[in-house]
């Protein structure tokens, strides 16, 4: 080694040992929170706040096929008693009962507190002959069964009309007792997690425990053709974990083996391979401590993109070994430094442009990419340079690149043909530019066609429980928030009356604010007066007054009765329903109310524009959260547009500063241009769904690509482009081509729109920027 050598690798290794202790404490995450925005606007707030922590994420939807109608009830119901008893999971609806017993319980013993038809009218001569002549209707009906046993002491129904209110929306058909798919095929269940949504490792642990109970019933019972069907954001989550964490590991040891493979071909050395893999290496670790440091979480997806700049970190010790085996080092340094420096400087800044992005994924990408590629050069420039002694044996490279001078001639014959066929693509483009941009979010999703076809069938099944509008509304106290929402429900009531909603669920009605509470308290008569007024009423009834002395007790029992609280609800199921709707947050109190959509509405839907102006001037936040999740997206994508036009500007300005000549600039930036049309024609033609991850890729491309027009600059510069520089700019170019290309074979479209046009791309922007260049190969 060279004097000093000593110092620079311990210098190195110390600075990799501080590395892996910080990599060893950081949080990795293979969560979809990558799309989530790190500034949301208070409807992606609330958007982000569902898809974390809300009801409808802690939803499990199972189906139970096979075996005869009298099986799937028996497993259905046996399902349902083994979930119940497990504390992973906060409720297990099967049809079995409407409203357990305890809840029943907990309704008739505050139902004073909690009926909202508590009025004084209510309790006039008029309202109550009214009020229990309905009552009395109601025992002839199906409702009976749950009406007669209180009668006497609940003449006026407030359990029933509370019972109602248990029941809003669509609910699914029944077949032995139990919820069944509209075929009769299936038995349906709803199960509720007690994980939050975002608790991935959770959804993973009741999922699998769902899987276990079932697997074990069904040989208890012996029904060996039965089924489970289980969906659901829980399940889609972990299937994304999975995916993510599966495809990263794949695809990062596939690519690295390829290019140690690729290496090894060239420099038929160990020693040498060993040696250019510590650039790589120190990157690597470079980026995961910045992105750790800056952001807290690093995300699997952010991992898997940065082991594709193994193809272009490992670039530089390419350069450094062909062209310092020829020249020696400070030569290297003098004459062919400036060049990758400028490359470097080129990359980082059309990197950088994406540190200033609206959401935490997209900053990642870009906050590793510019450390692991800055790292890399550094460690290439003062490391390798004190670790390899001069006149170290290097493979000849210069008989392929007097090979590859020759096919370059060639090439530059079709560069009027190249050309025409640029112009040719970006008139296809200008005239397909409606169509070449995805508008939708769903392009993101790792999700399976089958297993979004089989959601689709058990929603359908089960009444579509997806609560895709909702109204939020927030508060410091839950008394205020309380008190806001029941300040809405008027306008929601008559929402309901003009089928412009089909029903909505509300904290408010199992829990009432205290001033509403002591509203329906002081409207309660004492018992004298309400007894006088029952003689009254009930004159010539089949049901008399003097058969109502339990009513009249218990109303006055009411009076004075202690208002309710949410601790009086727990261990019924109205706890865990009140729960998922109204939650403490950090900066306050917040209540989440369903809006179910009417049941003749088309593809169940609702005029979002006619229900928020009902609501306007109400402190209710109206959300659509398909709307808000288009909305995010499209901010996304034309975030993306501005920062990749501005990385591209910075790219420029910087090869204008340092080459000062119109004409050497052109020539770098045509190769390009022409590279990104043909690419993004390429790609649409082919069928590629673009979306914003595309576009970024799009930046990478020039960003990595500028590097070989610059070394074709080397010639109109003076300087000559070397056989031995052509061939290190192949095999660098293959290198990358393999490290990016390697993620187009995934499944995760981030990681796919990134291979498939950052792959490609660098291939066209090297063939290219050969077409194009004026360079001859000197000896």
């Amino acid at each position: 080694m060279r004097p000093g050598a000593w110092r620079v690798l311990l210098i190195w290794l110390a600075a990799m040992l501080a590395g892996v202790v910080v990599v060893a404490q950081s949080r990795f995450t293979a969560d979809m929170s990558f799309f989530l925005p790190s500034d949301p606007t208070p409807g992606q707030q609330a958007m982000v706040e569902q898809l974390r922590q809300g009801s409808v994420a802690r939803l499990l939807m199972l189906g139970i096929e096979g075996g005869d109608a009298a099986s799937r009830s028996a497993l259905s119901r046996g399902l349902r008693q083994r979930l119940d008893a497990d504390g992973a999971f906060a409720s297990v609806q099967n049809g079995q009962s409407e409203v357990e017993a305890s809840a029943r319980e907990v309704l008739l013993a505050h139902r004073y507190l909690l009926s909202p038809a508590v009025t004084p009218e209510r309790f006039t001569v008029a309202g109550l002959r009214q009020a229990i002549d309905d009552s009395l209707s109601l025992l002839a009906s199906p409702a009976g069964m749950l009406v007669r046993p209180h009668l006497l002491e609940d003449p006026t129904g407030e359990l029933w009309s509370l019972l109602q209110g248990l029941q809003v929306g669509q609910q699914p058909d029944t077949a032995d007792g139990v919820w069944a798919s509209r075929d009769g095929q299936r038995a349906l269940l709803l199960v509720q997690t007690r994980a939050d949504g975002a608790d991935t490792d959770g959804q993973q642990a009741a999922i699998d425990t769902v899987r276990a109970r079932f697997e074990t019933l069904r040989q208890d019972l012996g029904v060996a053709d039965a089924r489970l069907l289980l969906t659901g954001p829980g399940v889609f989550a972990v299937q994304a974990r999975e995916t993510i964490r599966s495809e990263v590991t794949r695809l990062s040891l596939l690519g690295t083996g390829l290019i140690v493979l690729v290496l090894l071909t060239v420099y038929r050395s160990p020693r040498l391979l060993a040696l250019g893999l510590l650039p790589v290496a120190s990157g690597a670790l470079a980026g995961i401590v910045a992105v750790s440091w800056v952001h807290g979480t690093v995300f699997a997806i952010t991992v898997g993109f940065g082991l594709a700049l193994i193809g272009e970190a490992v670039d530089y010790a390419i350069y450094y070994f062909v062209q310092a085996g020829r020249v020696g080092a400070e030569a290297w340094r003098e004459r062919f430094w400036p060049t990758v420096r400028l490359g470097v400087l080129t990359s980082v800044t059309g990197f950088g442009a994406l540190l200033w992005a609206g959401f935490p994924g997209l900053g990642q990408l870009g906050l590793y990419a510019l450390t692991g590629v800055l790292v890399a050069a550094l460690v290439t420039r003062y490391v390798l340079p004190a670790l390899v002694p001069d006149g170290l044996p290097v493979r000849d490279l210069s008989p392929l690149g007097l090979r590859l001078h020759g096919g370059i001639a060639h090439l530059r014959r079709l560069r009027w043909p190249v050309l025409l066929l640029a112009l040719i693509g970006l008139a296809w483009l200008v005239q397909q530019r409606e169509n070449l941009w995805q508008p939708d979010i769903s392009v993101l999703s790792t999700a399976r066609a089958d297993d979004l076809a089989l959601d689709g069938r058990l929603r359908a099944d089960m009444g579509g429980p997806d609560s895709r509008y909702l109204l939020v509304v927030r508060g410091p106290a839950q008394e205020a928030v309380l008190q806001q929402v029941e300040a809405i429900v008027p306008r929601l009531d008559a929402l309901v009356e003009q089928g412009l909603i089909g029903g909505y669920d509300s904290p408010a009605r199992f829990l009432p604010s205290e001033r509403s509470q002591r509203a329906r308290q002081a409207a309660l008569p004492d018992a004298e007066r309400l007894r006088e007024r029952l003689i009254e009423a009930q004159a010539g009834s089949p049901l008399p007054a003097s058969r109502l002395e339990p009513f009249i007790r218990a109303v006055d029992q009411a009076r004075a009765q202690p208002l309710l609280e949410a601790r009086n609800l727990e261990g019924s199921g109205l706890d865990l329903l009140v729960g998922a709707l109204l939650m403490q947050a950090s900066d306050g109190w917040r209540a989440v109310l369903p809006l179910h959509p009417p049941a003749d509405a088309p593809d169940a839907g609702l005029d979002g524009a006619r229900v928020a102006q009902a609501l306007a001037g109400s402190e209710a936040l109206f959300i659509d959260l398909k709307s808000e999740l288009d909305s995010l997206y499209d901010s996304y994508l034309g975030e993306a547009v501005w920062l990749s036009l501005a990385g591209v500007a910075c790219v420029l300005l910087v090869l204008a500063l340092t080459l000062r000549s119109m004409t050497r600039l052109l020539s770098v930036l045509l190769p390009l241009a022409l590279a990104v049309v043909l690419l993004i024609a390429g790609l649409h033609l082919a069928g590629e769904r673009l979306h914003l991850l595309h576009l970024v890729g799009l930046l990478l491309v020039v960003a990595v690509g500028s590097n070989y027009g610059l070394f074709f600059d080397r010639t109109a510069a003076g300087r000559g482009l070397e056989p031995s520089t052509l061939s290190a700019m192949a095999v660098a170019n293959l290198t990358t081509m393999v490290g990016f290309g390697m993620l187009s074979l995934s499944s995760v479209p981030v990681l796919h729109a990134i291979g498939i046009t950052v792959g490609p791309g660098v291939l066209l922007a090297f063939v290219l920027a050969a077409v194009f260049s004026p360079s001859e190969v000197t000896a």
